[in-house]
């Protein structure tokens, strides 16, 4: 089993889990997430802990047993990002690098100059919050771990980095290698 798993999860002040029908679902003051488990998993909460102990009769086919090593560290650490997200949250940050480039809100909608012929729009999801603090930087935040990094890495699809320029939508920090263009 997962040495993570082998650990209880402590529930913080004001924070609620309930678990019920193959479904986990963390209440706090930021929101409240749910998540499905499959049934190689028993989830229990007891006394502000909560512990993820292999299914007993999926224990005993041999089959099973590497699915009870892989699934038990998952929900571990799936649901314990979900008690991060309901107290503190989550937030990534980009950053948009080009002469020209920027972004700004408009609505639901973040409109982005990148140097194409046309604005590009990108609808905001409603669980999701996207401010503009500066033309050039986008801030993500919410309580999903997992959907504040799929929004920001839509976002960057959308111009990612020139390897040759350094131009386009990066993560706050990352650092681009760039490469030596033609010799002639």
């Amino acid at each position: 089993m997962s040495r993570l798993a082998k650990k209880p999860i402590d529930l913080p002040k004001g924070v609620t889990a309930e678990v019920s029908n193959g479904v986990i679902k963390v209440k706090g003051p930021k929101g409240e997430l749910q998540q499905e488990f499959l049934p190689y998993v028993n989830i229990e909460v007891v006394d502000g802990k909560i512990w993820i102990r292999p299914n007993e009769e999926a224990k005993k086919r041999k089959a099973d047993e590497r699915k009870l090593k892989m699934f038990a560290g998952t929900y571990w650490s799936l649901i314990r990002n979900m008690i991060v997200g309901v107290t503190e949250g989550y937030k990534k940050e980009l950053e948009i690098v080009g002469i020209g480039y920027r972004a700004q809100l408009q609505g639901n909608n973040l409109v982005m100059q990148l140097g194409f012929a046309h604005p590009v729009i990108y609808p905001i999801p409603k669980d999701v919050k996207i401010e503009v603090p500066a033309p050039n930087r986008i801030v993500i935040s919410g309580i999903d771990k997992q959907r504040v990094g799929q929004v920001a890495a839509e976002i960057r699809a959308i111009r990612p980095p020139n390897v040759y320029t350094g131009k386009g939508i990066r993560y706050v920090g990352e650092v681009v290698r760039q490469k030596e263009g033609k010799k002639a």
